[in-house]
């Protein structure tokens, strides 16, 4: 079976597809983090259904059409005329265009179109099996498109809370992670084997550390039980991506803390990589683990430099970079190749790494305790109240030191000719 729909009918199908879907993942986003519970986010996501949080009418079914429908009500409730942000519609049209991107990569298309075009081939891959119907090649790539999207869909919503909340709700991994566990029994929709391994290369790296690794070097290159079982291969690939996904980030976890003596990363990030490894695998996901600072490098840069904020929420950073990796993955297998074929010596140069990124937070520390710089600022220096927060009280915010709205400042009363009815409405005095 060939993709060969033409594309100015498959374009607006995907587009419209995925616009809808961002509907609902606007839902999400709004309602995942009101509850603690995973079993009360999940039920929160079906009931009410939506209104509007000012006058509480229910929303019209063709209001709630994807962009249209924000455009059409230019903005306001049909009812209140209560202002609707413009980020829901460019949710729902960015995620329409997330589908039609990932469908033109990952799906070969068009009347010519080979299995090696898909963005996720390699020699290594499922779809290099010969056979036909449900599982053709082709229809290879267009399920395992269909099972990453569960992913990506996941990643946009965990992002989006990250971003406005610096949390991961188990809503936005769980249920994600549970259907990549899942349809991993396929067997089919894995990017590269469980294990493999090259010989050459583990011979040459036997010859040059001693003979009493060779052991190491024992097997064939892709374990034979791997075309046998295919189903459990896929589930094996899965599992191994979560422990490894969730072990890597979880490792960072203690080991900052116990170095840094603060936390160093979320255990919302411990499970969002956990849920990304279900549904790539070991090896991608530890790409996608050192891909990660790259891309919040110039925004950590940024914000230390304007804000000196040393907190940031890596989530969305995690989810780029695994974005990053799918699209590219035929630019950068390539490199990596080499060094998941080394069987057996991986666990043991990911332990040496471990170490090392021990070593190398000691070192950062004691150089800063050389230079006076303190480790990290204690909690008295938290909440002082500075000059910033006094000018912000006065203009009616609230401060970072305490949990309320203040009234407005005495001089804007008296300008107003209002001041005795605010200070009544204080209870006889200005607060």
């Amino acid at each position: 079976m060939r993709f060969d729909i033409p594309w100015i009918f498959l374009i607006p199908y995907l587009f419209i597809l995925g616009a809808t879907i961002g509907s609902f993942l606007n839902v999400c986003v709004y309602r995942l983090p009101k509850h603690d519970r995973l079993r009360d986010q999940i039920r929160g996501l079906l009931s009410p259904p939506s209104h509007c949080p000012r006058c509480g009418r229910r929303i019209l079914l063709r209001d709630n059409l994807p962009v249209i429908g924000w455009l059409r009500l230019l903005g306001r409730c049909r009812f209140c005329r209560t202002r609707i942000s413009p980020r829901y519609p460019i949710i729902e049209a960015a995620n329409g265009l997330l589908f039609v991107v990932m469908f033109l990569s990952e799906v070969p298309t068009g009347s010519f179109a080979r299995v090696e075009d898909s963005c996720l081939f390699s020699s290594l891959g499922p779809h290099t099996e010969q056979a036909s119907g449900l599982f053709s090649p082709a229809m290879i790539c267009f399920w395992r498109w269909l099972y990453h999207m569960v992913l990506i869909e996941s990643l946009v919503v965990a992002s989006l809370i990250d971003i406005d909340l610096r949390i991961i709700p188990d809503g936005a991994t769980l249920p994600a992670m549970a259907i990549g566990l899942l349809g991993s029994l396929v067997g089919c929709v894995y990017i590269v084997p469980v294990w493999f391994q090259d010989a050459n290369l583990l011979h040459t790296l036997v010859d040059v550390t001693g003979s009493r690794l060779s052991f190491m070097t024992h097997g064939p290159p892709i374990p034979y039980w791997i075309a046998e079982h295919p189903h459990w291969h896929g589930l094996a690939v899965s599992l191994a991506g979560l422990v490894v996904g969730g072990g890597s980030v979880w490792t960072v976890r203690i080991i900052g803390q116990w170095v840094l003596r603060r936390e160093a990363m979320g255990f919302g990030d411990v499970i969002l990589m956990a849920a990304i490894g279900s549904f790539l695998g070991w090896q991608p996901v530890l790409i996608v683990f050192f891909l990660a600072p790259l891309c919040a490098l110039v925004v950590v840069a940024a914000c230390w430099i304007f804000r000196r904020d040393r907190e940031i929420p890596y989530g969305p950073y995690l989810s780029l970079a695994t974005l990053v990796v799918i699209l590219g993955w035929k630019q950068i297998w390539p490199s990596t190749e080499r060094f998941f074929s080394l069987g057996l010596f991986v666990p043991a140069m990911a332990v040496l790494m471990c170490a090392l990124l021990f070593l190398t937070l000691q070192i950062t520390q004691w150089s800063k305790r050389l230079l006076g710089i303190p480790d990290y600022l204690p909690e008295e220096e938290l909440d002082v109240w500075d000059s910033a927060d006094q000018l912000f009280h006065y203009a009616g915010g609230i401060a970072k030191s305490d949990g309320w709205k203040r009234t407005q400042w005495p001089g804007v009363g008296a300008g107003r000719g209002s001041l005795v009815e605010q200070r009544w409405r204080n209870g006889g005095s200005w607060k």
